[in-house]
């Protein structure tokens, strides 16, 4: 039973993948955590949700960097976790990239090799531009050290300030060939000629290593945290959201939430929006020049979900993800869309009926929106915890924006309308509301390759017992997430020390 009084060595508000793994690593080391969550269930963007008995993703739909030796397995071994999840591997082509005025689809392939040998033979003549591309992301990467749980400052400097755009139109003219290869660009949500490389790089080469799909949804991996978090002697808690910080002498006291519970520790890492940690904890306590950067941050745009129960044997499965995109030209540009030309772009991702082995019985579409499309409605608040009725117009809204991205799924999925039993929608306030992120944005503030240190933020702050975590801090994604919880860890416990024990796991 939980008294009103509780002390603990390190409490982590919030419990997405970053406080989970932070959590977790700390707990390793013999410290007594205590993860506290706002909503019903834990895992922030892994979390899942059940419609007509069928599971759907939140946020994560695909995986990369899990096979033998590769980076995310040697965290997730480290983690304990890794031995435990059920998952499949993808096809050897795991994406395919289409546009609105090619009837084909061209293919991203699993390992380096089936990678460039796949696109040749689409473009025969771009050899060598695809063999210095995949060279060019093994290096990229390589200059984060902590992507493979190794030591060392890397050559930061010389990947930080070269953006997406310029960096492909150096590498080939073949226009057609540069919107392939930054065609799954909504895995970072790339601005032309803002986005820096080393962004994409990070963002999709885990998935060239290998790519594999979560049997039964990613709400196993923090299922999977939240247990062995427990076993190690913490504790994880939820329905209870931080309300208020108490200060001691320049350092965090204590946290109370909206139940009434105070909660003191010795250290305190946010998993949360940045913008709302540093509020949290009160502008005093910080330098003005570092408190008014981080709310000045940009944040990237949000996101529109389509979340389909699909009628028996209408629509045949296709085991590779889909991204379309209304033109070459406008693969750069859709997350910068013009409102009457949404939607330009989708993600789409199937399940298989398991009872008619070759047609789907799920279907996923995302799309970008801007929370300025939703912005009227922004004074409310819908979650399972507390519900509300956002009104009619907002379900007409939904509705109507429903509708246009089924006509433009259509386009490349024949008879998708007639197909769907059931439709569930989710828009930047349910982004919002669930995830906690500022204006529902996908993966954290926008990161600007002509002023990279503007954006960095640091998972160490002034205040010496308090730390953030999460796809804020360092990088989106599963990886980039996991690598940057663990860069707070390492800032806890010591760097070397803390790679050295990943590195030794089994």
């Amino acid at each position: 039973m939980i008294s009103g009084e509780c002390k603990y060595d390190v409490v982590v508000i919030g419990s997405g993948l970053g406080g989970l793994v932070s959590a977790v690593t700390l707990a390793k080391e013999g410290r007594r955590v205590c993860v506290l969550e706002k909503n019903k269930q834990f895992g922030g963007n892994l979390q899942t949700f059940s419609r007509n008995k069928k599971i759907f993703d939140t946020g994560v739909h695909y995986i990369g960097g899990l096979a033998d030796g590769q980076n995310l397995h040697r965290y997730f071994s480290y983690l304990g976790i890794m031995s435990e999840l059920k998952i499949e591997p993808m096809p050897t082509v795991f994406d395919e990239i289409c546009f609105g005025n090619d009837p084909r689809c061209y293919p991203v392939a699993q390992g380096y090799e089936a990678f460039v040998a796949r696109l040749v033979q689409e473009f025969p003549a771009e050899e060598q531009a695809l063999r210095k591309y995949v060279a060019d992301l093994q290096y990229t990467c390589a200059a984060f050290p902590l992507y493979y749980a190794d030591e060392g400052e890397g050559y930061k400097s010389e990947v930080l300030y070269t953006n997406v755009t310029e960096y492909f139109r150096k590498l080939t003219s073949d226009e057609k060939l540069r919107a392939v290869l930054i065609g799954n660009n909504f895995l970072y949500a790339g601005e032309e000629g803002k986005t820096p490389f080393y962004v994409h790089a990070l963002a999709v080469n885990s998935y060239i290593q290998s790519a594999y799909r979560c049997v039964a949804g990613a709400s196993q991996i923090s299922k999977l945290l939240v247990r062995t978090l427990r076993r190690l002697g913490g504790e994880a808690i939820n329905r209870e959201e931080v309300t208020a910080v108490e200060m001691l002498d320049g350092r965090v006291e204590a946290v109370t939430t909206d139940a009434g519970r105070r909660y003191s520790a010795d250290l305190f890492i946010a998993n949360i929006d940045p913008k709302r940690a540093l509020q949290l904890i009160g502008r005093p306590y910080f330098r003005k020049s570092y408190y008014d950067r981080i709310q000045e941050l940009s944040v990237t745009t949000s996101s529109f979900s389509l979340h389909l129960v699909l009628k028996p044997k209408q629509i045949e499965y296709r085991s590779s993800n889909l991204y379309y995109h209304d033109s070459v030209a406008s693969v750069g540009t859709a997350v910068r869309y013009l409102p009457h030309e949404w939607p330009t772009m989708f993600m789409l991702s199937m399940t298989e009926d398991p009872e008619h082995p070759g047609y789907a019985e799920t279907l996923t579409v995302l799309t970008y929106m801007d929370f300025a499309e939703v912005e009227k409605w922004s004074t409310t608040r819908n979650t399972v915890l507390a519900p509300t009725d956002r009104g009619r117009d907002y379900q007409l809204f939904k509705k109507e924006k429903m509708e246009q991205l089924l006509n433009k799924v259509a386009l490349r999925i024949a008879g998708i309308q007639d197909a769907v039993s059931y439709a569930y929608v989710s828009t930047p306030l349910s982004f919002r509301d669930y995830i906690g992120v500022h204006r529902g944005n996908l993966y954290g503030h926008v990161k600007d390759a002509a002023n990279p240190l503007n954006t960095f933020i640091s998972p160490k702050t002034k205040i010496d017992n308090f730390y953030l975590t999460g796809h804020g801090i360092y990088m989106h994604g599963i990886l980039g997430v996991t690598v940057g919880a663990i860069a707070t860890c390492a800032e806890i416990l010591g760097r070397s020390y803390l790679l050295k024990k990943i590195r030794e796991t089994k």
